[in-house]
């Protein structure tokens, strides 16, 4: 079902009390597994969007989907009207590489960024493990084929001149399974790009004595100057057992995205919805906490931002 597209035969001319007829409208946000902070980030869009229905018509739901590349692809097809992506993914897909090769999305347009999503090292502290120097000669997994964080295990590595066979393991469990793998002495570090707090990290941390390891350098400074879809990150500290000074690394941003098809009005709507009710947004989930509105409406955000939302930045005074 093309769910904005077909709004105008859905939506259903309502009788109030008093006769008078209020068109009501219905948008949908694709997000992710019912598990992660993608799910999260669509359901309070929508809870915010919902609490006005009344005064402006709109009505949202945030059903789980397979996560950033569907999200896309649904928006681009007009089966979803906004949805949750990782920043890298709004940068391949507006500009037509990577997966996108071939296949360009033009209509994509940026309506703000979320939380940030490090890409995050976690060590057994008997490993001698420090910085991710060293991690090269020890038992390391590197994620599963066509995971994200192997994707960008692979760039890291790239960037500095090493590979897979600079590991004495480099083993490709998936997330459920990489925590277990180190609490059992399997491996001595495992990698993981993803918003905190996580329960995966939670688990590795109580399990076993395990440290958050810093990824930076000159090649970790090198990726974020020349990928706009990379921004540098810090874990907080205090998150995790065992872990209480903060973490530097890098990472991609969750960013909120929808098509240059949806109305201006729709758009400026949710946009609406959420910085109105910023305070409140934010104490929806641990990950939302550190957000900041200068923040949200630049960093990682690689497609032209939807007039809906330039008008309410503009009525704020955020932008030009």
């Amino acid at each position: 079902m093309k769910f904005y597209k077909s709004a105008a035969i859905l939506g259903a001319a309502l009788l109030t009390a008093s006769g008078a007829v209020a068109q009501e409208r219905f948008i949908t946000i694709g997000t992710g597994g019912q598990t992660g902070v993608y799910f999260v980030v669509g359901q309070s869009i929508c809870r915010l969007v919902n609490r006005g229905s009344a005064d402006h018509g709109l009505k949202c739901t945030a059903p789980s989907t397979g996560g950033s590349i569907a999200n896309i692809n649904a928006i681009k097809a007009g089966d979803m009207d906004m949805g949750v992506a990782q920043s890298d993914w709004q940068f391949h897909a507006y500009n037509g590489s990577s997966q996108f090769e071939g296949d360009k999305f033009d209509g994509l347009r940026a309506v703000f960024s979320v939380h940030g999503e490090p890409f995050t090292v976690v060590a057994r502290a008997d490993a001698g493990i420090s910085n991710f120097d060293d991690l090269f000669g020890k038992r390391v997994n590197v994620g599963n084929p066509g995971s994200g964080q192997r994707a960008t295990m692979d760039v890291v590595l790239g960037a500095m001149g090493k590979s897979d066979a600079d590991f004495a393991l480099a083993s490709e469990l998936k997330p459920a399974e990489q925590s277990a793998a180190l609490g059992d002495n399997k491996v001595d570090a495992i990698i993981y790009t993803v918003g905190h707090p996580n329960g995966s990290i939670q688990e590795a941390t109580s399990t076993v004595d395990a440290k958050l390891v810093n990824v930076t350098g000159d090649a970790i400074d090198k990726l974020v100057a020349d990928n706009p879809y990379y921004a540098k990150a810090t874990i907080p500290g205090g998150l995790y057992k065992g872990n209480d000074e903060d973490t530097q690394t890098f990472g991609v941003k969750a960013t909120f995205v929808t098509s240059a098809d949806v109305a201006d009005d729709v758009v400026y709507t949710v946009v609406k919805a959420v910085f109105d009710n910023f305070d409140r947004f934010k104490g929806l989930h641990p990950a939302f906490a550190n957000l900041k509105e200068e923040d949200m409406i630049a960093d990682g955000l690689s497609a032209p931002l939807h007039p809906g939302a330039e008008q309410y930045y503009k009525e704020r005074g955020w932008i030009n």
